[in-house]
């Protein structure tokens, strides 16, 4: 996406690897069955990443695999089948005895699943593996999912931090868009949540759902400061190809019902002020904390600096020893007979150049806001600020970026724009290829 572009139109905004996953394929799986049955690279770090992929509802903007019609029997075969493939991650070379440093459980909404079905799910993954050595253990949580028996739960099972899917405090708001709770279903969690002493709680909201104006933006700010959670990541709202909204766009030849990217940027920008007013600090082009030496992001840092990440569950994506991959993205080939089989339920993959992991790394690590030149010197050989030159002069020259000797910063212009400054450092062979 141009920095200049101002409509919200359908397509991927939001850059979370490098390179592009239209690129990858079935081509690579030798690449990735190797690397599994190999030795891990010394030093480095492991996370566990958790599919959970049900929902209530189906919100119009969501372009994850979720499933809203499943029935008890099919919530059982798909954990059986997530526990069966964490039995045989958790025999790859790959894991080298690491524990594991992060864990992660995502969806969908992982906070679907009961208090009876999350304990039988913790009993069953631990008899694979442990997490009790990880920095962060974060589970999402859509609101309505929960009750104070399975808050309590998730506390006992050693989720470190939780991600509350807020959104919006508007009720009108969240019903258009599609969204299955609505406000008071957040206090009431929220009570549940602050008497289980969560040491870690992140809310996050959208800003441009379908909507929202300047009124409604203010007040989100204002209940968010109400309730003073450690973490508030914001996410401009964005049109992938595979959303509600996006097909009735294309489909129907309608305008786009999505406020443009200046407006976005303005809500956001107008969010950290209030934010920083009340003490926050800028952890991210998207997240603010109350107070950097108690938070710390070890999933985010970790992964954007190359960590291992063992991915399970139908279609979550994963990276080993420089390999990256995605599994099976149906649910009749995750959940069919290649687990009872003994085989990963691998879909395609891609084992990035070297000059492609210092571009992931780069972009990555820039979402944070800021890149530290020595880092790249020492890691890959490369002065990063004179490889890209033409690139950071044009950034500092429309004050998106600074550079100061070591430090490469962006600007808060530049924090609301982050992710639509990466692709000029893609190679020429991904300039305009679509991105998913």
């Amino acid at each position: 996406m141009a920095t200049d572009s101002v409509k919200t139109e359908v397509g991927s905004y939001f850059i979370s690897n490098y390179p592009p996953f239209s690129q990858w394929s079935e081509d690579y799986i030798p690449d990735l069955q190797q690397a599994l049955a190999s030795e891990p690279r010394p030093g480095v770090p492991l996370g566990l990443y958790l599919h959970v992929p049900f929902c209530r509802k189906r919100c119009k903007f969501c372009y994850f695999r979720v499933y809203t019609d499943k029935n008890g029997s099919e919530v059982e075969t798909y954990v059986s089948a997530l526990v069966d493939e964490i039995e045989l991650v958790s025999k790859q070379a790959a894991m080298g005895g690491r524990p594991f440093r992060f864990v992660y459980f995502g969806g969908g909404t992982p906070s679907f699943l009961s208090p009876k079905q999350l304990q039988r799910l913790e009993d069953r993954l631990r008899k694979s593996i442990s997490w009790d050595q990880a920095e962060e253990v974060t589970f999402e949580c859509e609101p309505g999912t929960l009750s104070e028996t399975k808050v309590k739960t998730l506390r006992d099972m050693g989720v470190t931090r939780l991600s509350l899917g807020i959104e919006s405090f508007s009720d009108k708001i969240l019903e258009e868009n599609g969204r299955a709770h609505l406000s008071k279903e957040v206090y009431k969690a929220w009570e549940w949540i602050e008497k289980a002493q969560f040491p870690n709680v992140n809310i996050d909201l959208i800003a441009g759902m379908v909507g929202e104006t300047w009124d409604t933006w203010r007040e989100n700010l204002v209940k968010t400061l109400e309730l003073s959670p450690e973490c508030v990541t914001i996410y401009q709202m964005e049109l992938p190809f595979n959303t509600v909204y996006s097909k009735d766009i294309l489909g129907n030849k309608i305008e786009t019902p999505v406020a443009d990217w200046p407006t976005k940027r303005a809500w956001v920008s107008y969010a950290f002020d209030e934010l920083a007013k009340a003490g926050y600090s800028q952890s991210s082009a998207y997240t603010m904390i109350k107070d950097p030496t108690k938070i710390s992001f070890s999933y985010r840092d970790n992964l954007f600096g190359g960590a291992d990440l063992l991915a399970t569950g139908v279609a979550s994506f994963g990276h080993i020893s420089g390999v990256h991959y995605q599994n099976k993205t149906e649910w009749a080939d995750y959940t069919g007979d290649l687990l009872e089989k003994k085989q990963l339920p691998l879909k395609r993959a891609y084992r990035p150049t070297p000059e492609q992991m210092l571009i992931r790394e780069t972009i990555l690590l820039l979402k944070r806001g800021y890149l530290d030149v020595d880092y790249f010197q020492t890691k890959f050989g490369v002065n990063i600020v004179e490889k890209w030159r033409p690139i950071w002069d044009e950034y500092v020259e429309t004050g998106l970026a600074t550079v100061d000797g070591n430090r490469i910063e962006l600007t808060r212009d530049g924090l609301l724009r982050a992710d639509g400054l990466l692709p000029p450092f893609f190679e020429e062979q991904h300039q305009g290829v679509r991105y998913t």
